[in-house]
């Protein structure tokens, strides 16, 4: 609770409560708290939990029965705030499809599996950089919060956790392009030059350009060198050669 630094005047969404220990202390500290919970029985005992143990912060919880990769809104006042414990086998596309629906989302604090730690808070030419570190910068500045040790779990787990925080931040702006489609462009560059590691760009980006010369022309009018992998480059490079790629020139 502490390292998540909400207050009084956030409203908090959770994914994954489950039998709500952490959801009641979310209530302690925030003005209201919404869970996402996608299993039926669980949704259902979860008021119950909180009339038991939190009876006068009834009014300030809400449960929704959905699936986090799929929910389209959220009930009342906008989030301020995502603290959660990340179910692990999805946690980067719940992560990333919270950061696009929910721009009121200003800061987050999620437990991962450490690996997933590792490469949503990769820097550029780290060993765990990749489409996961990209796609999260778009959003917001990334930082690696803590070490969760195995014996905290019952049963205990066969892998390592992490705390992960982020600052939400405006996504990089190149050539006035400020829509969503924008940020599918990027990401498909994204995916593009990771699908081939160790490759060039130029080589990597040749289909999504229509061919190497193409890739090449773009690259090079984003300032970036056709030799350079996707491994070495940040976020806002991947923006200007999405914009530059969506130049008739270039198409």
């Amino acid at each position: 609770m502490r390292t998540s630094g909400i207050g009084e005047d956030d409203v908090v969404l959770e994914v994954g409560p489950g039998l709500g220990s952490l959801t009641l202390g979310l209530l302690e500290v925030a003005q209201r708290v919404v869970a996402i919970e996608i299993d039926e029985i669980l949704a259902g005992a979860l008021p119950a939990t909180i009339t038991e143990f939190a009876p006068d912060r009834v009014d300030s919880f809400e449960v929704v029965l959905a699936d986090a990769m799929r929910i389209t809104d959220i009930p009342g006042r906008p989030p301020t705030a995502l603290v959660a414990n990340l179910p692990y086998n999805v946690s980067v596309p719940v992560l990333l499809h919270l950061f696009a629906l929910l721009p009121s989302v200003k800061t987050g604090l999620v437990m991962v599996q450490s690996e997933v730690a590792q490469r949503l808070a990769a820097p550029p030419g780290s060993r765990t950089y990749g489409v996961p570190s990209v796609k999260a910068a778009w959003y917001a500045d990334v930082r690696l919060a803590g070490k969760i040790g195995r014996n905290v779990f019952w049963p205990m787990p066969n892998v390592d956790s992490a705390l992960v925080a982020w600052t939400r931040h405006e996504p990089p702006r190149d050539m006035d392009q400020r829509d969503s489609a924008h940020r599918e462009r990027v990401f498909a560059v994204v995916d593009a030059a990771f699908a081939q590691r160790r490759k060039t760009l130029r080589a990597t980006l040749t289909g999504i350009a229509g061919s190497a010369m193409a890739a090449e022309n773009a690259l090079v009018a984003a300032g970036v060198s056709p030799q350079a992998r996707g491994e070495t480059i940040g976020v806002e490079e991947f923006a200007r050669i999405a914009a530059c790629l969506a130049q008739p020139a270039h198409g």
